[in-house]
């Protein structure tokens, strides 16, 4: 492969790694103050970001064994986030 496009596959990797990680963080962080809040663009950002995360986290939850009220799977999936960029960023620079 060209350095030029292998570069470019490992930015849009690393990029879109990030941009998870920032979702799933929001997404955490807003989950503690969704209770009693009713405004309702709060609920309406809420929404689409479980909508976005919620493809990766609930394999990681049928497997997970059940922790009571602490969900642990945002932090199982960010670090398999990012086990999976390294692995992916490896495997390009390889073909490089």
């Amino acid at each position: 492969m060209t350095d030029w496009l292998v570069l470019f596959l490992v930015r849009l990797v690393h990029g879109l790694a990030t941009a998870f990680f920032w979702l799933l963080l929001v997404r955490v962080i807003m989950s503690w103050f969704i209770q009693g809040n009713y405004n309702r663009t709060f609920h309406d950002v809420y929404r689409v970001l479980v909508q976005l995360t919620e493809p990766v986290l609930a394999p990681i939850r049928r497997v997970m064994p059940a922790t009571g009220p602490l969900d642990l799977s945002p932090l199982v999936a960010l670090l398999l986030v990012q086990l999976v960029e390294w692995i992916l960023v490896r495997l390009l620079l390889l073909l490089a």
